[in-house]
C-alpha cells in the first residue's frame, strides 16, 4: 500500500496530469483507510475550485468593495510606514 507521503504527492499531481491506472487504484485504496489523506484530498480539491473561481472573477481580491474611509486609512498607514518606518 502507498504511504501517506506518496498519496499526498499523487493527489497533488492529479491536478496537473492523469494518474496511471495503478496510481489511481493505489490512491483509492489508501484513501479508503486513511482519514487524514481523505481530508487532504478534499482540501486540494477545494483550493483548486477556489483558484478557478478567482481566476474567472478576481473581484474579491481587488478591494473594490472596501469603503472609501477604510481605503484612506490604509493609504495613510502605508505612507506613514514609508516615511517613518513601520512599527510591528
Amino acid at each position: 500500500m502507498l504511504s501517506c507521503k506518496e498519496v499526498s504527492l499523487l493527489v497533488s499531481q492529479a491536478r496537473d496530469r492523469r494518474l496511471s491506472w495503478s496510481e489511481r487504484w493505489g490512491v483509492r485504496l489508501h484513501l479508503w483507510v486513511c482519514e487524514q489523506c481523505r481530508r487532504y484530498q478534499r482540501q486540494v480539491a477545494f483550493f483548486g475550485w477556489l483558484a478557478q473561481k478567482l481566476e474567472a472573477d478576481p473581484s474579491p481580491l481587488t478591494g473594490a468593495e472596501l469603503p472609501e474611509a477604510a481605503r484612506e486609512r490604509i493609504q495613510k498607514a502605508i505612507e506613514a510606514c514609508r516615511h517613518e518606518g513601520c512599527r510591528h
